[in-house]
């Protein structure tokens, strides 16, 4: 069997290939009233459409634990009945075609209180603007020119937001998810504390490789604890700030070193894979960007700990797919702008390399 096309297990749920849809922001859900971050028909079909496409996982959109916890007003969130029930109605169709339904726990940190990136560039929104509020984060240092500064949090803060994480994977539970993914990439919350860039405290949340990593291994310990023995636990990280790959910068950031480094933490803890990025903590960090340019550092993680990876990042042809999962380079990849351009990407690559996907009943004709 072609090896994008073989089932992958972890603890005891199996997903049926290798070919998964990476977190996108969709920026549809209500800013306000009842429904407020509740998932709408936008996304019921969008994620639909992907599943009927054959996708083996799918993973929603960045889903804040709480309302600060938002990128913009426009967020999914998972902080209440309401949401939960939303939810229900996708994660039942996604089963339904086969397909496992996984959710991104998230909180934006200091980028929060945003515009949709439609709508002026998604600029920052002020407090004191409609939908607007301060941003939370380890120190108190803007994201860009134009943001607001956030506000430091505080111990009972940390825990907080802690026992929202926790909190919000019951309710993904419940909502009927089999995947819980960790959002600690792309300069949200988890990744300001882990990086020096973004983290200036001097207790035991700041300071040292342990402080830093402190919240994000309470993070994995209140959600591990709450998830199912048998389901698995994903965290997504940017492996680096890319300022180390670019000696001439001289800024101290989060590093692949480090990458590896926490990788046997959460492994230890109870992750099951890690979903390998890049980015999103440094606005005006040089990247190098090409074809599949984040593999290696999904490579590097799983050759030097052993821990299950998923690769992404500019990954759009079956062939390449098949090369980075036959090769050893990573257990599954993970697809984003291909499958927004092609929901139907996982079945033309099963007719153009030899596999199969499900396929909807009413799409068969005899």
């Amino acid at each position: 069997m072609t090896s994008l096309f073989t089932p992958y297990k972890l603890r005891s749920l199996t997903i049926p290939h290798r070919i998964w849809m990476a977190a996108m922001c969709q920026y549809s859900a209500a800013p306000d009233g009842d429904a407020v971050g509740a998932a709408t028909d936008w996304h019921f079909a969008h994620l639909a459409a992907r599943a009927t496409g054959g996708t083996g996982l799918i993973i929603t959109e960045a889903t804040a634990v709480g309302p600060e916890g938002r990128i913009s007003p426009y967020d999914l969130g998972i902080w209440n009945d309401t949401q939960v029930a939303a939810f229900r109605r996708i994660t039942a169709f996604l089963k339904a075609q086969g397909t496992v339904p996984g959710i991104q726990l998230a909180h934006a940190g200091r980028k929060a209180s945003t515009e949709r990136t439609w709508v002026d560039r998604g600029r920052p929104i002020a407090p004191d603007e409609p939908y607007g509020w301060t941003p939370l984060a380890p120190s108190p240092l803007p994201f860009g020119e134009s943001s607001t500064t956030p506000r430091e949090l505080t111990r009972e803060g940390i825990e907080e937001i802690v026992r929202q994480f926790a909190a919000a994977a019951e309710r993904a539970l419940a909502a009927g998810f089999e995947v819980a993914e960790i959002h600690g990439a792309h300069g949200y919350l988890i990744h300001q504390f882990l990086s020096p860039y973004t983290n200036r405290r001097d207790d035991e949340y700041g300071g040292s490789f342990e402080g830093r990593t402190r919240f994000a291994l309470d993070v994995v310990d209140a959600v591990r604890a709450v998830w199912p023995e048998e389901l698995p636990v994903f965290f997504r990280i940017s492996a680096t700030d890319w300022l180390a790959e670019n000696p001439a910068d001289g800024r101290e950031g989060w590093t692949t070193d480090d990458t590896v480094r926490l990788a046997k933490e959460l492994q230890a803890r109870g992750v099951d894979l890690m979903d390998i990025s890049t980015g999103g903590n440094v606005p005006d960090a040089k990247i190098e960007v090409g074809p599949g340019y984040q593999v290696p550092f999904a490579e590097r993680v799983r050759s030097e700990t052993g821990m299950p990876v998923a690769a992404v990042g500019m990954i759009t042809e079956p062939a390449q797919a098949q090369e980075i999962i036959a090769s050893g380079r990573a257990d599954a990849v993970l697809l984003g702008r291909e499958l927004l351009r092609n929901p139907y990407w996982a079945r033309h690559a099963a007719g153009e390399l030899g596999g199969e996907v499900a396929v909807p009943v009413q799409y068969h004709r005899s």
